[in-house]
C-alpha cells in the first residue's frame, strides 16, 4: 500500500483534475512526474505561473484545485484515449543511493515492509506464522481489518516506516526518531497503545543482540495496528518501523542501516517469541 492520487476530471483542455489517496501534502506536488493507470501514463503535475500569481497566494501552501497533471493531450477527447477518471497514479518509482547509504525512492512507506516479509518467507522461521500484504491502510487501515479478522493471530506484528522529523528547524523534542538511529520500537502512536510486554521484550532482544534501536519520541502517526490490536476478541500487537524523513512524498529519505537494523529486530524478535511459544 502507498499513498497517490486518483484522476476525477479532465478538463475541455486535456488536464486532468485529482484527488489525494491518503495522506499527502500538497506543498510537495507541483513539478513532480507521475504514472496514470494500468498502462501508467506519464505526467507532471503542474500549478499556475508564479509571475501569474498574487502576494496572497505566494505566502501559503497551494491547495489541491490548485493543481492539475498535465499528460501532453491536445483536448479532453485526446486525453480520454489515454486515461479514465477514476485511474489512480503513482508517483515515479526512481530509486537513488546517496551520500553516507542514503536511500531516496516514493513509497519507502511500505515497500520497506514488503520487502521484510518476503526474505522472512524465502527462510526457515521458529514458530508458525501468517503473513498479510495489506492495501488501503492509507485510507483507514482497511485491508488489515480484515486480514486480522481471517487470520485470528495470538500475536500480531506491524512492520512499517514511520516519520523522522530530524531536520533543520525541528526542536529535538518533535523530531520523533532519527536517521542512523537504527530500528524504531514505538511504545504508542496515534492509533494505538502497544502491548507493553512484547515492547519490553523488543527492547530488551535488541540490547542482548547489539542491534541499533530507538524509540518514538513524539506521539504521532497510526499504522494498522490501530485495527488489528482491536479484532475479534483483540490481538497482542507489537510494531517495528524504519524511520523514513519525507514520509508520503515522492521523495522518502532513509539510511540502509537503519532498514537493515529493523529487518535484524524482526527476525530476532520472531526468534525469541519461538524461544517461548515455540
Amino acid at each position: 500500500d502507498e499513498v497517490g492520487l486518483v484522476v476525477t476530471h479532465v478538463t475541455e483542455d486535456g488536464f486532468l483534475r485529482f484527488a489525494g489517496v491518503g495522506g499527502i501534502d500538497c506543498r510537495v506536488l507541483p513539478g513532480k512526474r507521475v504514472f496514470i493507470g494500468a498502462e501508467g501514463v506519464p505526467g507532471v503535475i503542474g500549478i499556475k505561473p508564479f509571475h501569474l500569481t498574487k502576494s496572497a497566494e505566494r505566502e501559503k501552501a497551494p491547495e489541491q484545485d490548485a493543481l492539475y497533471i498535465d499528460i501532453g493531450a491536445m483536448s479532453r477527447d485526446d486525453a480520454l484515449t489515454r486515461v479514465c477518471v477514476g485511474d489512480f497514479c503513482a508517483f515515479d518509482p526512481e530509486v537513488m543511493e546517496f551520500g553516507d547509504k542514503y536511500l531516496a525512492a516514493k513509497a519507502i512507506d511500505d515497500r520497506f515492509g514488503c520487502a521484510v516479509l518476503i526474505n522472512l518467507l524465502e527462510s526457515n522461521l521458529p514458530l508458525d506464522c501468517s503473513f498479510a500484504f495489506t492495501v488501503q491502510e492509507e485510507v483507514g487501515t482497511r485491508g488489515a481489518a480484515t486480514a486480522a479478522y481471517a487470520v485470528a493471530p495470538d500475536i500480531a506484528i506491524v512492520l512499517e516506516a514511520t516519520t523522522a522529523a530530524d531536520l533543520p528547524g525541528v526542536d529535538d523534542s518533535k523530531t520523533i526518531c532519527k536517521l542512523g538511529g537504527g530500528a524504531v520500537a514505538p511504545f504508542m502512536d496515534g492509533g494505538t497503545v502497544y502491548d507493553r510486554e512484547l515492547w519490553s521484550l523488543l527492547r530488551d532482544t535488541a540490547r542482548e543482540r547489539g542491534i541499533l534501536w530507538q524509540t518514538k519520541e513524539y506521539i504521532s502517526g497510526g499504522t494498522d495496528a490501530a485495527v488489528i490490536h482491536k479484532s475479534r476478541a483483540g490481538v497482542y500487537t507489537a510494531a517495528i518501523a524504519a524511520p523514513v524523513r519525507n514520509l508520503h512524498s515522492p521523495s522518502c529519505v532513509a539510511k540502509i542501516s537503519d532498514l537493515e537494523a529493523a529487518a535484524l529486530l524482526t527476525r530476532a524478535f520472531l526468534d525469541k517469541l519461538g524461544e517461548i511459544y515455540g
